[in-house]
C-alpha cells in the first residue's frame, strides 16, 4: 500500500491487471482547449482505492466515484450522497437515505445495496472499516434508498470514520469482488467519468465532466459540499522525465504539475506565468518501516538503533535539498496534529548517534546478516535517502545492500513475509501526509495489529488495546492522554523511524485556479482555466 504521492508506480497497469472497457461507454467529441485542463500527475497503476491507499489511486477515486460523508477543510464530516440520516435512542442503529439525483456512469440507478456492498468490502482492508465491521451486528438494505449500520455498542466515531478516509461507493456487484482483486471498471456516480477509449496506460488518463451528476447545495469545502465541475475534462499526462514537464509547462503545454523537483523551484518562481502553491500546508512525515518478523529487525534493540542512528536533517537534505520546505518531527503523531507530543522523544539527536546505534545493535546479537533496503529508482526522494541510509549503516559495520527497482517492485516486494534470502526485506522508505496522523483509528501505518496490518507488521497488545480506546474517546483531551500513552510505547517498541517533515508545492500556469488544499489529493471539482 502507498501513502503518499512520492511513493507512486511510474510504470503502467501492474503484471497481470485486466484494464476493462464496459461497453456501454463510448467516448466524447473532444472539448476545447480552454475547457480542458492539462496536469502532470504520477502514473495510475492501481486503481481501485480499496486494494490500495496510494494518493493518485484516492485523487482517481474522488474523481469518479462519491463518498456517503465527506470531511470539510477542518475534518468536520458533512453528509455527501446521504441526504437524510438518524441514530436510535440507544445509539446503536444508524439509518441513511440516499440523496435523490444519484446514478451511476452506466446509466442506472445508485441504491443501497451499493452502499452496503461497498461499506462491507472497505471493513476488510481499512483500519477505521475493520473496527467497524468488529463492532457492527448488522449492515443492511432498508428499501432501495436507505440502509443502516447496526452495532453491538455505541460508536461515537462512526461518522468521521465514515468521512475521513472512508469508502468510496461502487456498484454492488463491484463491490461484491474479494478486497484483493481489484474493481477495473471505474464505473462511478461521481462528478468525472473515466473515459476508457482514451485510456493510455502509462501515459496518460481522461477524466470527462459528468453532465448528470448533481452536487449538493451547500458550497464546496474541504471534501465536502456541492462537487461543481467548471471544465469539460482533465488529462492526466504520465511525464516521468522532470525536465520534460517543466517544460511542458513553461511552454503551456500542460497546466499543472504535481511534483515539481525542488532544484527548479527558483525557475517557476521566476517565471511570471507560473506559481507555486502549497495545498497542503501541514505536509508530509517521511520515514523508514523496518520489517519487525525478520532478522535482525525482530529484535526491539536492532529497531532502536535505527532511532538513534538517523540524523534527519541530513535525510531530508538528501530527499529534498532545499531547507526551505523542511523541518524535523519527533511524534508518532507529527508536527501539526491535535495530539502531536513529545512523550518519550529522548532518543532524538541533532546529527544522530552513530556510536549509541552501534551499541544497540550489538546488545541485539547482531551478526551479520543481511540487511535489504528496498530502492525505487524511479522516485529521487526515496532513492536519495535510502543510498544514505544505507552507507550510514556501513559505516557502523552493518551489512546492508540496496534492492534496485522501480517502486512497482517495492510495493510488490514489501508485501512479501519472507527472510531476504527468499526474496524478503528489511527496510523501506515511504511517507504519510500528516493530516492522516491525528486518528489512530483511520490511519494505514498507525496500528500494531500484527499480520493484518500494515507492512513490517508489527504487534503490540497494550497499545492496541489503547487505540481501540480511541474509539470511545469522547473529548480531545482524553485522546491527547491516550496519544502520550501510546506514542511511550510507539518508541519503545519503535516499528518505524522518521526521517523529518516536508511540505511539497505544487506548480500551475496562472490561468489554473480554483484548486483545492486537501492532503495528499487533488480534487478536480472547482478548478477553472482562464
Amino acid at each position: 500500500m502507498t501513502i503518499s504521492r512520492r511513493n507512486l508506480i511510474k510504470t503502467g497497469l501492474a503484471a497481470g491487471t485486466a484494464f476493462s472497457i464496459p461497453s456501454v461507454l463510448r467516448a466524447q467529441t473532444a472539448p476545447t482547449a480552454a475547457r480542458t485542463v492539462r496536469m502532470v500527475m504520477e502514473n495510475v497503476s492501481v486503481f481501485d482505492p480499496v486494494v490500495t491507499t496510494a494518493d493518485i489511486t484516492r485523487c482517481h477515486a474522488f474523481a469518479i466515484y462519491d463518498t456517503l460523508f465527506g470531511v470539510d477543510s477542518k475534518f468536520v464530516p458533512h453528509p455527501q450522497m446521504v441526504g437524510k440520516w438518524g441514530v436510535s435512542d440507544d445509539r446503536k442503529t444508524y439509518t441513511f437515505e440516499l440523496r435523490d439525483g444519484l446514478g451511476w456512469h452506466d446509466g442506472t440507478p445508485v441504491t443501497a445495496a451499493d452502499c452496503v456492498a461497498s461499506v462491507r468490502r472497505w471493513g476488510q482492508k481499512a483500519p477505521g472499516g475493520q473496527l467497524l465491521m468488529e463492532r457492527a451486528s448488522d449492515i443492511a438494505k432498508k428499501d432501495d434508498k436507505t440502509f443502516i449500520i447496526a452495532l453491538k455498542e455505541p460508536l461515537g466515531i462512526l461518522l468521521d470514520t465514515l468521512a475521513f478516509q472512508g469508502p468510496f461507493i461502487m456498484r454492488e456487484k463491484d463491490a461484491n469482488l474479494p478486497a484483493t482483486e481489484q474493481v477495473t471498471d471505474n464505473i462511478g456516480s461521481g462528478p468525472f467519468k473515466f473515459n476508457h477509449a482514451l485510456a493510455r496506460p502509462g501515459a496518460s488518463f481522461t477524466y470527462d465532466s459528468n453532465e448528470k451528476y448533481v452536487p449538493r447545495s451547500e458550497p464546496s469545502d474541504g471534501l465536502a459540499g456541492g462537487k461543481i465541475v467548471k471544465v469539460d475534462r482533465v488529462i492526466w499526462d504520465n511525464i516521468a522525465d522532470q525536465q520534460t514537464a517543466m517544460a511542458a509547462l513553461q511552454a503551456g503545454e500542460v497546466d499543472f504539475l504535481w511534483s515539481p523537483p525542488f532544484d527548479l523551484l527558483p525557475v517557476i518562481e521566476s517565471d511570471p506565468n507560473l506559481e507555486l502553491q502549497v495545498l497542503d500546508k501541514s505536509g508530509s512525515d517521511m520515514f523508514l518501516r523496518m520489517n519487525c518478523l525478520q532478522k535482525p529487525f525482530d529484535n526491539v534493540k536492532a529497531r532502536q538503533a535505527l532511532l538513534h542512528l538517523v540524523d534527519q536533517e541530513a535525510f531530508m537534505l538528501a530527499a529534498f535539498g532545499d531547507p526551505k520546505y523542511l523541518s524535523t518531527v519527533t511524534s508518532m503523531f507529527g508536527n501539526e496534529t491535535p495530539v502531536s507530543n513529545d512523550e518519550n522523544t529522548a532518543w532524538y539527536h541533532k546529527g544522530g548517534d552513530p556510536e549509541k546505534a552501534r551499541q544497540l545493535f550489538k546488545e541485539a546479537g547482531y551478526a551479520g546478516e543481511k540487511v535489504v533496503i528496498l530502492q525505487p529508482t524511479d522516485l529521487a526522494a526515496i532513492s536519495n535517502s535510502a543510498q544514505l541510509l544505507a552507507a550510514t549503516l556501513q559505516k557502523i559495520g552493518i551489512n546492508a545492500a540496496l534492492a534496485p527497482s522501480d517502486w512497482g517492485g517495492v510495493v510488490a516486494r514489501r508485501a512479501k513475509k519472507d527472510p531476504v534470502e527468499n526474496g524478503g526485506w528489511s527496510i523501506f522508505i515511504s511517507d504519510v501526509p500528516e493530516a492522516t496522523l491525528g486518528n489512530v483509528i483511520t490511519s494505514s501505518t498507525l496500528p500494531m495489529n500484527g499480520e493484518k496490518g500494515w507492512f513490517g507488521w508489527p504487534q503490540n497488545d497494550e497499545y492496541e488495546a489503547l487505540r481501540a480506546k480511541w474509539a470511545d474517546a469522547e473529548t480531545l483531551e482524553e485522546r491527547k492522554a491516550l496519544a502520550r500513552k501510546m506514542q511511550r510505547i510507539w518508541w519503545d517498541y519503535a516499528p518505524q523511524v522518521l526521517l523529518g517533515q516536508f511540505v511539497a508545492p505544487i506548480a500551475r500556469r496562472k490561468t489554473l485556479t480554483g484548486l483545492i488544499g486537501v492532503p495528499g489529493l487533488i480534487p478536480m471539482w472547482n478548478m477553472q482555466k482562464a
